[in-house]
């Protein structure tokens, strides 16, 4: 089983938007942190589809170990 990359060790703060659909990188891969952009072609990692319910600012993991994706959980704290 593959392991995922640590983007950053901390959360990216993002504004979403209500009923956008968000795709969120979970091989830390992406050139376009948090989001996916492809990169994790040819792993076993897929990017995981967030739907706003409502705009409000939320906080994706950015090192990839979070229990509760795609949303921080305060992992990094452990890296």
């Amino acid at each position: 089983m593959d392991k995922p990359q640590c983007a950053q060790k901390e959360p990216y703060e993002i504004e979403v938007e209500e009923g956008k659909t968000y795709y969120w990188c979970a091989c830390g891969r992406s050139k376009k942190q948090p989001f996916c952009d492809g990169s994790h072609k040819g792993t076993e990692f897929k990017a995981l589809a967030h739907k706003a319910e409502k705009s409000e600012t939320v906080y994706f993991c950015g090192c990839k170990a979070t229990k509760t994706p795609p949303f921080c959980d305060g992992s990094h704290e452990d890296i």
